[in-house]
């Protein structure tokens, strides 16, 4: 007996699938595939770059063009353009008639040195040129008179000249109607000439006596014009014991006490000028150089901006800085006082369209070679030319454009790769 299989019985059974399974499986499969073409572009890039650094590490600018200005800010301190320092012209006691911090004008005593040495000295310089303007005026008469005299003789050297030729005259006139005898007329001929020589000698000696008396009235007027000049000196060092301010403001700090006996040229006080004030500031040597005066600058303070303008800077390097003065352009503030602190900004320079981004610590790190460039979230390393720089801007001479976007702070994290991934 033999059994028979089950192969006839059997049938195929068809597997159905939903649409609808099919219809997500494909949706899911599309999605997938769009991931995918998302993701390896940057896995690409992230497998290309040479290290990976967060982005909140990161500081990034946008190269921009507009004006850059160059500029130093500092802060400084209100002190007098005006302060002079009075000094002593004289030995002596010095009598004080102002305190430290009086108000005081222009032309006032503010002290008193007693200096008998140099009053006596006046006063016999003084006697001396009293007598030389006696000797000078007396000159002058003697030399009037003397003048006369001269004058007188030369006259009547002239009277007996014309008398002599009188009397010749008439003796020849004589001796041709044979009245007189030849040698009369011989002798007056003879008194004639006499008479001329004296005529001479007197025109002569009124000619060179008046010049003599000239020069020696000179000389007494210019000794004594000399002597005038001795004692006007004198006299201003006498009023010069009366020390008094030369300008109008303040009396600064005291060297010396009340009744003190001083030595010639020692200090005595200082004045400070309130209405002629300056800010000081320090600049680092590497603006110094290009600090000139006149640059404009402003001051800020108490809620307030001036007008300023650069007035002097020192020539002395100290501790890496120089000195500057900045001096007030127009009205001088009333508010303000000496060594109030304020806030300067000067401008060295000031150029439009130019192309500038963001300051920031790449500028040292790099050395002013290279950037980092931001594009696809890839920073690349490129090559600049950086030019001057001000407080918050660099100017960009070559290797980059406008829009173009750079990481200014954190490079140092990028240890110098050529390409480096920017992760969020």
């Amino acid at each position: 007996m033999s059994i028979r299989d089950t192969s006839a019985t059997d049938r195929v059974i068809e597997k159905r699938i939903s649409r609808k399974r099919l219809a997500v499986y494909g949706g899911a499969g599309v999605l997938v595939l769009i991931v995918l073409i998302w993701l390896v572009p940057g896995a690409l890039r992230l497998f290309s770059a040479g290290s990976s650094v967060s982005a909140s590490r990161l500081q990034i600018a946008t190269v921009e063009r507009g004006t850059f200005v160059r500029d130093i800010a500092a802060d400084g301190r209100v002190v007098a353009a005006v302060s002079p320092t009075l000094y002593a012209n004289a030995a002596g006691a010095v009598t004080l008639k102002a305190h430290a911090g009086d108000k005081v004008k222009r032309g006032q005593v503010l002290a008193v040195i007693a200096s008998p040495e140099l009053t006596n000295k006046l006063a016999q310089e003084q006697n001396n040129a009293d007598a030389m303007q006696v000797a000078y005026e007396q000159a002058k008469i003697d030399a009037n008179q003397q003048r006369s005299k001269l004058q007188e003789t030369f006259e009547n050297a002239k009277i007996d000249e014309q008398a002599a030729a009188r009397d010749l005259k008439r003796y020849q006139e004589a001796y041709k109607k044979g009245a007189v005898s030849e040698l009369d007329v011989n002798r007056h001929h003879d008194l004639l000439e006499k008479a001329q020589i004296g005529l001479r000698h007197a025109r002569s000696n009124l000619g060179t006596d008046d010049s003599s008396l000239a020069l020696e009235i000179q000389a007494k007027k210019l000794a004594y014009s000399r002597q005038k000049l001795l004692v006007a000196d004198l006299q201003r060092q006498v009023d010069d014991l009366n020390v008094r301010s030369p300008v109008s403001g303040q009396v600064g700090q005291l060297f010396i006490a009340q009744t003190a006996t001083v030595p010639k040229d020692a200090k005595l006080l200082t004045v400070v000028d309130l209405s002629a004030l300056e800010v000081q500031v320090n600049v680092p040597e590497s603006f110094a150089r290009d600090l000139a005066a006149g640059m404009p600058a402003v001051i800020s303070g108490n809620g307030q901006d001036w007008k300023g303008a650069v007035s002097a800077i020192s020539p002395e390097v100290v501790n890496g800085e120089v000195v500057a003065r900045v001096r007030f352009e127009g009205k001088k503030p009333e508010e303000l006082r000496q060594n109030q602190r304020l806030s300067v900004r000067i401008v060295l320079d000031r150029r439009e369209n130019a192309l500038v981004v963001a300051r920031g610590s790449f500028v040292d790190e790099s050395g002013g070679r290279y950037a980092y460039v931001v594009r696809d979230g890839i920073a690349y390393k490129t090559p600049v030319t950086l030019g001057p720089s001000s407080i918050d801007k660099v100017e960009i001479l070559q290797g980059l454009k406008a829009g173009d976007k750079v990481v200014i702070s954190g490079t140092s994290n990028f240890n110098g790769a050529a390409r480096v991934a920017i992760s969020n």
